[in-house]
């Protein structure tokens, strides 16, 4: 089958055998994005050789249950034991023995084809199309930050960034009824968070030491420390991105301060296939264009171009 392929930083249409794993559904992609985090790969960020990609949105053709045949369906990135001390104390995301979909050890999403255990998977109201459901994974990981830190509506929140993961988790932490702002550099990141209610600002009228909660959602040094200036004692710094390397922390601040600091990564699908089923949340306005798996290298060429947002992939 196509696929697109990374090795050795570098990314290649190539042909690949299809995807045949015991005990797996077969899934044939109707639709995946490109993130932030396969980008990073691209350069570097973890050393992962395969066929790339976690977000999608397909059709099982082949399971060992047949009422999941024909059936539309997203996916969970991690594949999990259930057997190791994680997944038995209920913490199957951090599975010793994990592999993740495009990321680690398990071919993803940029291809015809890709297997997941069933488990994984979510099926797909009739009422939400494609194009809308392709975001689960993302919006999945934008809720977790409600999964892990409870956002009350008298709480002062800031957002540090309004890229793709940025604008899903203004949407959703939004519906909290919070004081929100949002830090968004670019006009068309600006314009999306206006047409929904929520409110900007700037670097430079944020107060520090005053706000509950913030989320650092940029992935960049500098992003860290606007964060870490706006947060008040005792408040809960949430870091929700891809960061790559090392960053310089004072720790002793942290400490003082007592800071607590949040890491947010994976987060539940029935919540947010529910909040799209309701229109509560719309990504579909975070989608910049669409290419075929044959112009995959082009997509990925646009979407690493500054303020680009969700570029889908189809096969």
């Amino acid at each position: 089958m196509n696929a697109l392929w990374l090795e050795n930083n570098a990314i290649a249409l190539r042909k690949v055998p299809g995807p045949q794993k015991p005990n797996e559904a077969l899934i044939r992609i109707r639709k995946a994005g490109i993130c932030s985090t396969d980008l990073e790969l691209v350069k570097g960020y973890y050393p992962y050789t395969g066929v790339l990609g976690h977000e999608f949105v397909g059709d099982v053709v082949e399971a060992d249950d047949a009422s999941w045949i024909g059936q539309r369906v997203v996916g969970e990135i991690n594949a999990v034991c259930n057997q190791c001390e994680q997944c038995l104390n209920g913490r199957p995301t951090h599975c010793e023995n994990r592999t993740v979909l495009g990321i680690a050890n398990r071919d993803g999403v940029f291809a015809e084809y890709t297997t997941l255990p069933l488990s994984n998977l979510h099926r797909v109201p009739a009422s939400i199309p494609d194009e809308m459901a392709v975001f689960t994974e993302p919006l999945a990981a934008a809720l977790e930050i409600q999964e892990q830190v409870q956002v009350k509506p008298t709480d002062r929140v800031l957002l540090v960034g309004a890229g793709r993961l940025g604008q899903l988790i203004a949407q959703t932490v939004s519906l909290t009824g919070c004081d929100l702002r949002v830090v968004a550099r670019h006009k068309h990141q600006q314009n999306l968070l206006a047409a929904r209610g929520i409110r900007l600002i700037a670097e430079e009228e944020i107060q520090p030491w005053r706000w509950d909660i913030v989320v650092e959602a940029t992935g960049s040094s500098g992003g860290f420390a606007l964060a870490r200036k706006a947060i008040r004692p005792r408040g809960t710094l949430v870091m929700k991105s891809t960061y790559k390397g090392e960053m310089s922390v004072n720790f002793s601040s942290i400490v003082v301060d007592e800071i607590n600091i949040v890491g947010s990564r994976c987060g539940p699908f029935g919540p947010a296939l529910r909040l799209m089923e309701s229109r509560q949340v719309d990504p579909t306005v975070l989608i910049d264009s669409e290419f075929t798996l044959g112009q995959a290298l082009k997509a990925f060429e646009h979407a690493a171009e500054t303020g680009v947002l969700k570029v889908l992939v189809r096969p």
